[in-house]
């Protein structure tokens, strides 16, 4: 089992950053690649980001490119999302996930049913 907990959310104008921590405990952290996950209000779930096991490789969605990065520190358990330049359309509920190695690709990893592990989001709203 992986228990993955969400924090950093919150309230930011158009244009501001905010950055998401996911902090994670259980079994070996550096088994897994983490995704990060939006859903937005009436919207299903869409993948984000995602980096690899060794923190080496990142995979992102087109419409966070050049804005979101993600990062990990295995020694402390932890994945990172700093997100810059935001814009209202990145309002959502955004999920930490953790997936088992399959794939060397790390564009391999942009499905949900990959990702064994959740956690229970944190709400991120951009203000226009």
């Amino acid at each position: 089992q992986v228990q993955l907990v969400e924090s950093g959310g919150g309230l930011v104008q158009a244009g501001g950053s905010l950055r998401l921590l996911c902090a994670a405990s259980g079994r070996t952290f550096n088994n897994y690649a983490m995704g990060w996950f939006r859903q937005a209000p009436g919207k299903e779930r869409e993948f984000v980001a995602v980096i690899s096991w060794g923190g080496d490789s990142t995979y992102y969605v087109d419409s966070v490119k050049g804005r979101f990065i993600v990062s990990r520190d295995n020694a402390k358990n932890t994945v990172n999302l700093q997100m810059n330049s935001l814009k209202p359309e990145d309002t959502a509920v955004y999920y930490c996930a953790a997936a088992p190695v399959r794939y060397y690709l790390m564009r391999m990893y942009d499905s949900e049913t990959l990702y064994d592990y959740w956690g229970q989001g944190t709400q991120v709203t951009v203000s226009s």
